[in-house]
């Protein structure tokens, strides 16, 4: 395991899924073994890996990636570190014949995504790409939702993410630096639009072109060491999508934004039949015939409240970590050639579609989303 230092290395896959796993005692196989973890933590600073792992009890840890491919006994490499290196660390995993797994995005290059896809195909190895907010509660029950009909023809898909990350002066920034520099691989843009990628091609319909309007609102932050520099990288992105079947979705989302709604990330959904609006746990609907009948007066304050006006769709399943759920059917994927549908090449598509919102932005125009060819 690369990148585990990281705040989405250490946290959602070290703690919450590869940890979580081996202390449940393993996965459980079709066959009714259970498939256990052995994980090595691997990274440039030794003496913050070694603390790592001796604060949750893993034996093995490393800075010596080489050496670490090496071994025969260590099946799968995985990576959460920096988006610039990633496509460097999975080919040498892949001809080290190591299954791959790693976060979003694959690259900032498409080129290179592509590249990294084929080159996975290729080995006959297994490869995933984490799509995490797919098993998120909020998501699934929306997706239920469109499979049962609910929405009717759907019509439009509004998704506001986002939160205000703190400049690093006065309060302590919630994200690395990097993600502000250019040259480092940050930006919202690269960073957002492969999730949104994925959701709207799974949760509603593919995606078939894009507007996307990018912006730096705060030019100026302060690093992890106190230090003033130039955030270059885009902190906000204003995009709107075309799905197949023609439906509208606009997605907002921003490291500048302070919160006033259901959750960090909210996405409501209008269709003919009905409504729903789903955070990342919690959803609501509105159904055609319990729809109120506002009438616009501009002259008289507001008495409806048109949260009441809402059913809360029931936790009618578990609902375990979404990463930890991913690691589980990619570990069984691994094991037992279990079906998986996340390969690299659905990182590949993430990158096209970040990078077209990108090329949208410095072009002020609507982009169409080809397909692409593994």
């Amino acid at each position: 395991m690369h990148g585990i230092t990281g705040r989405m290395g250490y946290n959602q896959h070290l703690v919450r899924s590869v940890l979580a796993i081996r202390d449940q005692g393993g996965v459980q196989l079709s066959n009714g073994d259970m498939l256990q973890v052995d994980p090595i933590l691997v990274g440039r600073n030794l003496e913050k890996v070694k603390a790592v792992a001796e604060k949750h009890g893993v034996a093995r840890y490393s800075d010596d990636l080489d050496a670490a491919l090496a071994n025969p006994d260590d099946e799968i490499f995985f990576d959460a570190g920096a988006t610039k290196i990633r496509a460097v660390l999975l080919e040498k995993a892949l001809a080290a014949g190591k299954h791959v797994y790693c976060e979003k995005p694959t690259s900032d290059d498409l080129e290179i995504a592509i590249d990294i896809a084929k080159k996975a195909r290729a080995s006959g190895l297994k490869h995933g790409v984490v799509q995490d907010k797919l098993y998120l509660p909020g998501l699934m029950k929306l997706k239920m939702l469109r499979d049962s009909g609910f929405f009717g023809e759907i019509l439009s898909v509004r998704g506001e993410f986002g939160y205000w990350v703190f400049e690093g002066d006065w309060q302590k920034a919630q994200r690395p630096s990097w993600n502000y520099r250019k040259d480092d691989g940050g930006g919202i843009i690269i960073d957002m639009l492969c999730h949104w990628r994925y959701v709207l091609d799974h949760t509603f319909a593919p995606v078939k072109s894009v507007s996307c309007l990018g912006a730096t609102h705060i030019p100026t932050r302060v690093d992890e060491n106190g230090k003033t520099y130039k955030a270059d990288a885009d902190d906000a992105a204003y995009a709107t999508f075309e799905l197949e079947g023609g439906i509208i979705a606009q997605v907002n989302s921003s490291w500048a934004v302070r919160v006033r709604r259901d959750d960090l990330v909210t996405f409501q959904v209008d269709g003919t039949h009905g409504s729903a609006v789903a955070g990342l746990h919690k959803c609501w609907t509105q159904h055609r015939v319990n729809t109120p009948k506002p009438v616009w007066n501009p002259d008289q304050p507001q008495t409806m409240d048109f949260f009441n006006d809402w059913e809360e769709v029931p936790d009618n399943w578990p609902a375990d970590n979404g990463f930890k759920v991913q690691w589980e059917e990619f570990l069984r994927h691994v094991a037992e050639d279990a079906p998986w549908e996340f390969g690299l090449e659905a990182g590949a598509r993430g990158v096209q579609l970040a990078e077209l919102g990108l090329k949208s932005w410095e072009e002020r125009r609507w982009l169409d989303v080809p397909e692409l060819k593994f």
